[in-house]
């Protein structure tokens, strides 16, 4: 195993990187930072503000919703512990994406459990239950209805417009069907990951209800507990917060004046990862979820004939709080609100949202959850090992883009050094005194000193490119071989654990895949991960 610094990778938004390296004038924007000893105060703090009446609905939604699991005896019994009020939660939200989508969801949920882990023995006098908020209401079809290996794309070929958690998964026969033939179905791993899809998704109507029994079968004896969050019972604790949306349009205000704060700090050199609308939630009918938007005295839903006066909206969320849905801003306050949650693993364009969301919190007296930035996880074999180690090569520089990456490895292969950075630097210094000259002499002479010194420029700049290509042709065989690593290490041009699904190891490791990132990633360590399997 090998750790890198996350600020030579370059994997995180700038504010979440930020965040990572506790830079203290951030510290405005969160509660406090996803270190081991902050919990005490954290778990003190969600004590006082959190309404235990919430505990009894939440426990009798889970109790619901897992009856139609059938090895369910571990979470039943976390889930009547829910009711108590010596009991936390750690929670990861994901979508949910097909055969649970880029290897990354992986490394969500075993930071949440080993979060818990942790969390058992430094308090022992409280219980901590991991939580997977399944992201049922999501309406972006076109960002699940797939999964990658390496060499394959596998997709889900429906439509909707509606909530994705409903979606009938009578047609994943079909995918079934391409990944029996794609594996090798002699292998016995292969024959347990092709299980798992059967027995969801061919098994049970809706994609909700397939994921739930998915993400059951895999983390279940972790002692995971999964949340459906579209339910009219817990959607009712977020009545007032609903008609507060309606009416005084408070999150648009909060966030947009943090957005300000942070746009100002960082001197545009940052955009806010989420803009708030003036009304942030959908509305949920028919198999359509749409954004509620506000005309004059007349809310509209988009992509319908459905409106209603401010009196009317009111009266429907308190009758149908259902079919009312957070967007991306509000959902963390529901999730907040219905958990005596602790903590909140997310990536690092997650963390970036949230980090838009205190003053928000603040507002509606709810605590500010620790955000932890979920690891990232790199999986080379021997071969890349053994191919590295000939060449003297060093994994962190593969994170470099390609063009990047070739110019530094070339300028290693070359006895002839090419970089003319020192020459452009004397050039402009040159120029910069020439500059003077021309200005004291006569101003009208500068705009034909720039187009000199931007004219040398270029010629440097176009024979330091034709110098490297030559170079190159010389390195080639080496160069050829650097970026064929490169891209089995990050397929598609990206990084693995954004793209291929845990198939592509699971098929040659089985439980043992599961077993070594559970063993290798620390939810408390932002490093990037390099492990060889």
């Amino acid at each position: 195993m090998k750790l890198i610094d996350p600020n030579i990778t370059g994997h995180l938004p700038l504010l979440t990187l930020n965040y990572s390296n506790n830079e203290k004038e951030l510290n405005s924007f969160y509660n406090r930072s996803n270190k081991l000893k902050n919990y005490k105060n954290q778990i003190e703090e969600k004590q006082k503000n959190f309404n235990n009446k919430s505990r009894n609905i939440l426990s009798q939604v889970l109790i619901e919703q897992y009856k139609s699991i059938s090895d369910n005896n571990v979470q039943l019994s976390l889930i009547d512990d829910l009711s108590k009020s010596n009991t936390y939660t750690v929670t990861t939200g994901h979508q949910l994406n097909l055969f649970t989508g880029p290897l990354y969801f992986f490394y969500k949920i075993i930071d949440t459990i080993k979060i818990c882990e942790d969390l058992r023995s430094k308090f022992p006098k409280n219980n901590f239950i991991p939580i997977y908020w399944m992201a049922s209401e999501d309406h972006d079809f076109e960002e699940i209805n797939f999964f990658k290996t390496s060499k394959k794309q596998f997709d889900w070929k429906v439509k909707t417009k509606g909530t994705v958690g409903d979606l009938s998964t009578e047609k994943l026969s079909e995918v079934f069907h391409e990944m029996s033939n794609f594996f090798d179905k002699e292998n016995i791993n292969v024959q347990k990951m092709i299980s798992f899809f059967e027995s969801a998704y061919l098994k049970n109507k809706n994609l909700s209800t397939a994921t739930l029994h998915l993400v059951h079968k895999i983390f279940g004896k972790y002692g995971l507990v999964i949340l459906n969050p579209d339910n009219k019972n817990l959607k009712k604790l977020m009545i007032d917060v609903f008609v507060d949306e309606i009416k005084e349009s408070t999150c648009y205000d909060l966030v947009s004046k943090t957005n300000k704060r942070l746009i100002d700090f960082y001197k545009g050199k940052i955009k806010p990862q989420v803009n708030p609308r003036l009304i942030n939630l959908f509305y949920i009918k028919n198999n359509l979820r749409s954004r509620i938007e506000k005309n004059d005295l007349v809310y509209n839903i988009l992509d319908s004939k459905v409106s209603f006066t401010q009196d009317e909206i009111i009266n429907e969320i308190r009758n149908y709080p259902e079919r009312f849905s957070p967007n991306v801003l509000i959902r963390p306050l529901y999730q907040e609100t219905i958990l005596p949650n602790l903590a909140y693993v997310g990536g690092g364009s997650e963390i970036a949202y949230w980090l838009q969301l205190k003053e928000y919190f603040n507002n509606k007296n709810i605590t500010f959850p620790i955000l932890s930035i979920r690891s990232s996880v790199l999986f080379i074999n021997k071969k890349h090992t053994n191919s590295l180690k000939k060449m003297n090569l060093n994994i962190e520089h593969f994170f470099k883009n390609n063009e990047n990456l070739l110019k530094f490895y070339n300028n290693k292969f070359s006895k002839n050094k090419i970089d003319f950075t020192s020459l452009k630097s004397t050039l402009s210094d040159n120029f910069k005194q020439l500059f003077e000259v021309a200005k004291l002499t006569d101003f009208s002479f500068t705009g034909a000193v720039n187009a000199q010194e931007k004219k040398q420029k270029n010629g440097i700049d176009n024979l330091e490119i034709r110098l490297l290509k030559a170079e190159k042709k010389k390195n080639k065989e080496k160069l050829d071989k650097i970026m064929s690593i490169k891209s089995e290490l990050f397929p598609y041009n990206s990084l693995q654990e954004r793209e291929v699904n845990f198939s592509e190891f699971f098929q040659y490791y089985g439980d043992e895949f599961l077993d070594t990132v559970i063993e290798n990633i620390d939810p408390f360590d932002p490093s990037f991960v390099v492990v060889e399997l």
